[in-house]
């Protein structure tokens, strides 16, 4: 990107809060993060949300679009009955070349849904993967999970695929060397697991493009071992949803338990920057979401439940990927990658 100006395409209309807090978690990532924001959705509702922001002298594009696609409805059919709903409109703004990414809090089925009919796949990538980053009990230290979320049943060859992508983007966007692979399983031995723990262990223990260690149990998870930890969609969405619950009421009992009697009260004021950073840690809001790997775009699912700190955070990594090439990172090595394996595998 150089000096250019990152583009984001928000889905104003996607989410619990929308388009209320989509529009403020908009207007403070173009405050604070200088980059240039497309709203997209319904302009009357997006004009109201801003309202209460009439003191900013920032202005947001907005784009129109017409209806959206609801979380009782099948994403593929919604996305193709409703080519004007936000989420499709913002992915044509990618196809289009007039943003660099999207964001969206909405039906992570229609997202995907639609960044694969718009925005289509990388070459040698038959799924892509919703890939999160967590927080590890190693300081400094995350570690990338994929697939949390977009495909509820997988094939051996689907994780390795995530198994590569998780690998490059690990090493070329988060400064990772060498980062180290694991797959999620009930025991550590090559042994464990049902039928696709164990094919897919086979086709890592194989897979020369990455640094695979072995499988990785629900404990290993944060604990700092792995970079990057590779599971079906339907485990790997458990598993983020405990993860952020287990943040939730860590945070709850801090705020129950510290401010107990004078010595409590003290104690929280002294401690008051060290839980600011407990905070950033373990709170999911301030990660933002996911990032959709393997499509021909930059596209970040971010939680359904998702309010302006979340929205913003988003918005962050979706520059963050946008200013690190990360797409033509992730093209460019797996395409190499592709052509020097042996019998084009």
């Amino acid at each position: 990107m150089g000096s250019n100006q990152a583009r984001i395409a928000v889905d104003a209309m996607g989410g619990d809060y929308a388009p209320g807090e989509i529009v403020a978690g908009a207007l403070r990532a173009q405050a604070e993060l200088g980059v240039k924001i497309l709203l997209v959705g319904d302009p009357e509702q997006i004009e109201a949300s801003m309202k209460p922001h009439q003191g900013s002298s920032l202005q947001l594009e907005i784009v129109p679009s017409e209806g959206t696609v609801e979380m009782h409805e099948e994403p593929l059919s919604a996305i193709r009955k409703k080519p004007k709903a936000s989420i499709n409109v913002a992915m044509d703004l990618v196809k289009k070349g007039r943003a660099d990414a999207v964001v969206s809090a909405g039906h992570s089925g229609a997202a995907m849904a639609a960044a694969l009919l718009r925005l289509g796949r990388l070459q040698g990538i038959d799924r892509p993967a919703i890939g999160t980053v967590l927080p590890t009990i190693r300081a400094g230290k995350s570690v990338l999970i994929l697939d949390v979320g977009a495909n509820v049943d997988c094939r051996p060859k689907f994780l390795e695929q995530f198994a590569v992508m998780g690998s490059i983007y690990s090493q070329d966007v988060l400064g990772v060397t060498e980062p180290k692979v694991g797959l999620l399983n009930i025991g550590e031995e090559p042994s464990k697991g049902n039928e696709l723990a164990l094919k897919t262990h086979e086709l890592l223990q194989d897979n020369g493009r990455i640094n695979f260690i072995g499988n990785a149990e629900g404990r290993d998870v944060l604990s700092g071992q792995f970079d990057v930890i590779v599971c079906d969609g339907f485990v790997g969405n458990v598993l983020l949803k405990f993860a952020e619950a287990v943040g939730e009421v860590l945070l709850q009992i801090l705020r129950e338990e510290l401010p107990l009697g004078w010595r409590g009260k003290l104690g929280a004021m002294i401690l008051k920057p060290n839980l600011r950073r407990i905070k950033q840690r373990v709170d999911h809001a301030e990660h933002g979401g996911g990032l959709l790997l393997g499509v021909n775009g930059v596209c970040i699912i971010s939680h359904g439940s998702s309010q302006a700190p979340s929205v913003f955070n988003a918005i962050r990594l979706a520059t963050d990927a946008v200013n690190n090439q990360m797409l033509d990172r992730i093209r460019a090595q797996y395409e190499k990658l592709e052509a020097t394996a042996p019998n084009g595998e």
